[in-house]
């Protein structure tokens, strides 16, 4: 039985590893007419390696050991080819949109646990990339929505903000294991703050398995675990 097991996963990482490959080859190399190709497989092993993560071209300049210029041109082809995505820090400033660090997700965990390299299996960035892949198929079906993540000038951040029209309607934050106190504690502080800024009344943590609504000062916060949000959505 853990012999099948093994050949299964083995057989579905080839799967991914071969539809990375195609796509990488088909839609981006060819297509664009890609001549640094292993700057290219680089690049998206490093975005395949560090999902739900913030990142800046100049920044992956001095670690990839090639231009800002040539990464954003890149990394938009990936786009494009729809083996990632990269979510904006929400401001009311375009400019400030623009230059802050975005957050990138993959198309597919799988992809990420095949191409992506990994000491540890990070479960918090797996789900809040879960979350991520259904706010923004919600997004696509409603072109009213808009999806962001929040950040403030002292670096707190919530993962998710959804913005209908031109009102925020909703924050949500993903954290997997809440049984750390000091962890829960940071978020839900960030969470708070958020929604003191955008005048909300609810709020929404993500998590493995734990379930509660918890009351600060009339400020609702929600817990519910991963598979039940999907449920609701």
């Amino acid at each position: 039985m853990i012999g099948f097991l093994r050949l299964s996963l083995q057989k579905k990482n080839q799967i991914l590893l071969n539809y990375f490959e195609d796509i990488l080859n088909k839609d981006v190399i060819k297509r664009f007419k890609i001549r640094k190709i292993e700057q290219l497989n680089n690049l998206a092993k490093f975005y395949l390696s560090n999902i739900s993560s913030l990142v800046t071209f100049s920044s992956l300049e001095k670690s990839l050991k090639f231009s800002a210029d040539t990464i954003e041109k890149f990394s938009g082809y990936l786009e494009d080819a729809y083996i990632l995505f990269f979510l904006k820090r929400f401001s009311f400033k375009i400019k400030e949109q623009q230059k802050s660090p975005r957050k990138v997700y993959a198309v597919d965990t799988g992809l990420a646990n095949t191409i992506g390299f990994r000491f540890t299996q990070n479960l918090g960035r797996l789900a809040e990339n879960l979350v991520f892949l259904e706010l923004k198929r919600k997004e696509i079906l409603q072109p009213q929505l808009e999806l962001y993540y929040w950040k403030d000038v002292h670096h707190r951040e919530v993962d998710f903000l959804i913005k209908k029209s031109l009102r925020v309607e909703e924050l949500i934050q993903v954290c997997w294991d809440v049984t750390e106190s000091r962890t829960k504690n940071r978020e839900i502080r960030t969470l708070l703050k958020a929604m003191d800024e955008f005048r909300l009344k609810r709020g929404l943590v993500i998590t493995e398995d734990f379930e509660l609504e918890e009351d600060f000062n009339g400020k609702k916060i929600k817990y519910t675990p991963l598979w039940k949000w999907f449920l609701g959505c």
